[in-house]
Formats: structure tokens, sequence, C-alpha cells
């Protein structure tokens, strides 16, 4: 087990699942920029 710190100071790195861009933003971007597929925080460990 590991300890998350969930309170990331300045942009986080969004990675989508569908084409593998990914997106810097300061909030939690909804939707793909260009695939309008989901993202996933980058700095938040897959289980």
């Amino acid at each position: 087990m590991i300890d998350v710190d969930l309170a990331h100071e300045g942009e986080s790195p969004y990675e989508c699942f569908e084409c593998g861009t990914v997106v810097l933003s300061d909030g939690a971007p909804d939707r793909c920029p260009n695939c309008d597929g989901d993202l996933r925080n980058r700095r938040t460990p897959l289980e």
C-alpha cells in the first residue's frame, strides 16, 4: 500500500484512455479535446 497525495499544486497531467493525448490542466477536464474520450489524472495510480 502507498500513500497518495491528492492535494496537487498547479497543473496536473491528464491522459486520454482512447487516444493517449496528455492534457495539462489546473482543474479536472471532462473530456479529451481530440477524441472526446475519458481522461484520467496521471498522478493517480491505476488499480
